[in-house]
């Protein structure tokens, strides 16, 4: 018998405006019809060396610490500046779309692939948006996009990304077939393990979800997120005590999260 799926989480995806500043900016590329996928990370030349980059750097920082305002006027003066940047449209149409101007967001990651075709940072970036707004296949195929690029530093972004937009979609044959790649890539990277404790919960294969999730807790600090799954996993195999223990963790360090409300519900059986 199944168990219920969690019902809240999300992309690992705005995680990916840090990797703006590893991005690189456009340059030409003399050797386009030999499908070289690598693009401008395969240059010799350093990036991040256009003029508008302090701009996309000091909106990075602002938008990191909330300041969502100053954070838009400096990318604004980035894309001004340097309008064929991809750093700076991809940066100005991630905060676009977390103040919600989603019609904006969507022309500035248009814009700077098309400055870009192989960056794979923006490929990931856009297709976390476009599953965000519903547009599973189109999403799906950006995350694709992205890992075509052999340069690409860290695919298990793209891959989790993948899995969460096609669990989504309700195909956990390729939700876990993505979720294996990313761990295969970085057997570390917290969001695909606690990804697979949640789709190892949703399976019913409960010994394997607790794993997942205590390989999770051993690489990250639990989150509101994963201790309701930790809660769910632990009512399930019968254990009380280590439920108690996930919840009175989750009622302390997360007390109006969406996860501390599902946990005061009574439980389903």
């Amino acid at each position: 018998m199944k168990t219920a799926a969690p019902a809240t989480g999300g992309l690992v995806l705005l995680l990916g405006i840090l990797l703006l500043l590893g991005g690189c900016a456009s340059t030409g590329d003399p050797h386009a019809d030999f499908e070289d996928s690598t693009g401008s990370l395969g240059d010799s030349a350093q990036p991040n060396t256009g003029a508008g980059d302090i701009y996309v750097k000091l909106a990075v920082a602002y938008f990191q610490n909330g300041q969502m305002n100053v954070a838009l006027q400096q990318a604004k003066k980035a894309v001004r500046i340097d309008p064929g940047s991809t750093d700076a449209h991809n940066t100005i149409a991630l905060i676009y779309a977390r103040l919600g101007e989603l019609g904006l967001a969507d022309h500035h990651f248009r814009t700077g692939i098309e400055a870009d075709p192989r960056n794979p940072n923006i490929h990931n970036a856009y297709g976390a948006f476009l599953c965000q707004q519903g547009r599973y296949e189109e999403a799906e195929q950006e995350f694709v996009n992205a890992l075509k690029n052999p340069l690409y530093q860290t695919p298990e972004l793209a891959y989790t990304n993948a899995a969460v937009c096609t669990s989504r979609q309700g195909s956990e044959a390729r939700s876990e077939a993505y979720l294996r790649k990313a761990l295969q890539t970085n057997p570390v990277f917290a969001p695909a393990l606690l990804q697979m404790a949640k789709l190892s919960l949703t399976q019913g294969d409960l010994g394997n979800a607790r794993n997942y999730l205590q390989r999770f807790a051993g690489v990250a600090p639990h989150n509101a997120e994963s201790l309701w799954v930790g809660i769910q996993i632990e009512r399930a195999l019968g254990d009380l005590d280590r439920a108690a223990s996930y919840l009175l963790q989750l009622r302390s360090g997360f007390p109006d999260s969406p996860e501390a409300r599902l946990a005061r519900e009574p439980e389903v059986r």
